[in-house]
């Protein structure tokens, strides 16, 4: 997730910048650095800055496919491609129709009451979906891909877009003022994250508001912890001293929906909710600085004791996992399962590996942060969901080292190995899974530009690495893959694992994309030369795999002032004569960043999630100021002058049916 133009105006706005300074002050080798070494042993910096910028960074066989794309032009994308660009609307391909299924506020229960905007409460909220939609995953109903589950996580919360009469503006300076313990119940409320029935009827997608299983978690829904750090001393807190209960789950990003259909929510930027200063040579104090606790972006602690360090110091350690929820038990306690790590997770995908272990891929998404897999101890039973139904409390956590030569291994955090031990501070693996960051520094794993959604491909046996950008990252920190300083707009890494073993712990690694426009020499972009002036983008950060094994990329922080465009969901060819290929297939609105997507089982509906929409506008000439509740700068999607701006999931499907960019 990328800082917004509007965090630096509306100072309460939660920090969204996940990467923030970054914290890793370990002497690990960054990914650019392992770029450089690869191929400056290859010889290929040679000849002007243009060839030297394309060929550091992709394979010999990639540049050979790109020219063949050139000649060819094949793509397994058969669309239209839209035109890139900034407007008050949305988006999407000739022949396609992209309908609103749900936006914040929306009734998700039979006796949810009406969304209104003026006369907002917590209790209203709690009935209704939530806000900042995120993540979007699918559990079909009977094996259906028309009538099942949608489980969409609901990130944070906007006030200057929520709620009116926040913003004030005296001798031409616009500024937020402080929020009532009204506003922080509303934005409590807003959290978590929503399962709700939906069916498909006559070819449009509808909510069913008396389904059996609809539910919304909030940052007040208890949940349990479980795993090896269940029950350790540094989870205990006044309210909970048996270290196992935990209220609530916070800034839930990406996540996933794992093969026994249960519904994953990675809590990411956990630590902006919490303020205060830990007590006097607290043992907590060095954890807490190398996840950046606190930065204090909300206003929760003014209100809510839990959330002020001096007061309950030990809560931080309470979040920052993995929750996995029954979706089919809407009775069912929510479980943060400890072992897959405490880190700033943008999501969970997984895939079962042939010898039936579940191998699930997670990013910590901020600057110089690491790669993870987690490989589960049991199997997968196909004929018994609930001998799955603990499967995430057993397994080993791996972070991921990326050597010069192309190669890469996967490092396992387990504690006795290595330096995981008593005399570095480790005295269980609670306390390595507690402190996953620390552990993958003395590890030795590869400093990264923003590790975001991590996406298998079970059709090729690929593994996809969004790193998002890292403006941070100065010359002699290049390596092989992070190849770029001031990494403005990201690259994705392609990683195969050997034997074509999802378990393996160690395979190669390709870059992929660089990305960016290609046209400017020194950005040094890397896509195919079939790619138009609308098909580059920058900044990835979600991704899916469709069942055809084909690659959808969304991205997060282009606007018009970098690039002229906003963020949007883009088509990339990974195989064959079209790879690095890629096509705009749909954007989001002027100051929103596009989330999901998400694909039916039948391929014919893409879910795609549009967050903050409107949180900005002072680039962008068709409203050129600060955009807030009271002058925004798109009312989408409703587009009526008594309603704000809302976050919303579409749907998006082929006009007459049929699979989509078939």
């Amino acid at each position: 997730m990328t800082e917004h133009l509007s965090q630096k105006i509306f100072p309460t706005t939660q920090l969204e910048d996940a990467d923030g300074e970054g914290h890793n002050s370990s002497i690990n080798p960054t990914m650019g650095e392992i770029i450089g070494k690869r191929f400056s042993r290859r010889n290929f910096l040679q000849g002007s800055l243009a060839v030297s910028a394309i060929a550091a960074t992709v394979s010999p066989v990639a540049l050979m496919t790109a020219e063949k794309a050139r000649a060819a032009g094949v793509s397994a994308f058969s669309f239209s491609e839209i035109e890139a660009g900034v407007d008050a609307n949305h988006h999407v391909a000739e022949g396609y129709s992209a309908d609103v299924l749900l936006r914040w506020g929306d009734a998700i229960f039979a006796d949810s009451p009406a969304f209104d905007p003026t006369r907002q409460t917590a209790a209203a909220q709690v009935r209704q979906f939530g806000y900042n939609n995120d993540y979007v995953g699918y559990i079909p109903l009977e094996g259906s891909a028309e009538h099942g589950l949608l489980v969409v996580n609901h990130e944070y919360t906007n006030p200057h877009l929520m709620f009116p009469g926040l913003v004030t503006i005296a001798d031409g300076k616009i500024k937020q003022g402080p929020l009532s313990k009204e506003h922080v119940d509303i934005e409590m409320a807003a959290h978590g994250g929503t399962i709700v029935e939906i069916r498909k009827v006559d070819g449009k997608w509808r909510v069913v508001p008396e389904g059996r299983y609809n539910r919304r978690i909030t940052s007040a829904t208890e949940m349990q912890l479980t795993g090896p750090v269940a029950g350790n001393d540094r989870v205990k807190t006044s309210a909970d001293p048996t270290g196992t209960r935990v209220i609530g789950t916070l800034n839930n990003c990406a996540g996933g929906v794992t093969p026994w259909g249960t519904y994953i929510m990675a809590e990411e930027n956990f630590h902006g909710y919490f303020s205060g200063e830990l007590p006097a040579g607290h043992k907590e104090a060095a954890n807490y600085k190398r996840y950046g606790v606190p930065e204090g972006g909300y206003e929760w602690a003014n209100f809510y004791d839990r959330y002020d360090l001096a007061k309950e110091p030990n809560e931080p350690n309470r979040f920052g996992w993995i929750v996995e929820v029954d979706a089919m038990d809407p009775a069912s306690t929510p479980k943060k399962r400890t072992a897959l790590g405490r880190t700033k997770h943008e999501g969970a995908e997984s895939i079962i590996a042939e010898n039936g272990k579940v191998v699930f891929y997670l990013g910590d998404d901020e600057r110089f942060d690491y790669v993870y897999k987690f490989v589960t101890d049991g199997t997968y039973n196909a004929d018994d969901r609930a001998a799955n139904l603990n499967l995430l409390d057993a397994g080993t956590l791996y972070v991921a080292k990326f050597e010069e030569d192309g190669s890469m291994q996967w490092l396992p955090l387990v504690h006795g190995q290595g330096p995981l031990t008593a005399e570095n501070g480790f005295a269980s693996q609670a306390d390595v899974l507690i402190e996953t960051r620390r552990a993958g520094d003395l590890l030795g794993a590869t400093k990264m530009d923003r590790p975001e959604d991590v996406q298998p491909n079970g059709v090729n046996g690929k593994v996809y690495v969004m790193l998002t950008n890292n403006t941070r990252r100065k010359a002699e920190q290049v390596d092989a893959a992070n190849p770029r300083a001031e990494n403005a707009f990201g690259h994705i890494i392609e990683i195969t694992e050997d034997g074509g073993d999802f378990t393996a712990t160690s395979g190669k690694w390709e870059v992929l994309l660089k990305c960016g426009d290609p046209s400017v020499a020194a950005v040094g972009a890397t896509f195919s030369t079939e790619t138009t002036k609308n098909g580059w983008f920058g900044m990835p950060d979600n991704c899916a795999v469709d069942s055809a094994g084909r690659l959808w990329v969304a991205t997060d922080g282009n606007n018009n002032k970098a690039t002229g465009r906003t963020d949007g969901l883009w088509a990339v060819d990974t195989e064959g004569d079209a790879r690095a290929t890629s096509k705009l297939f749909f954007r989001v609105p002027v100051g929103a960043e596009m989330c999901g997507p998400l694909f039916t089982p039948d391929d014919e509906t893409a879910f795609v999630a549009v967050q903050h929409p409107g949180d900005g506008g002072d680039d962008w000439e068709g409203h050129g100021r600060p955009s807030y509740y009271e002058d925004l700068s798109t009312r989408w999607p409703d587009f009526k002058d008594d309603m704000p701006v809302r976050p919303a999931v579409l749907a998006i499907t082929k006009i007459g049916g049929g699979k989509i960019a078939v």
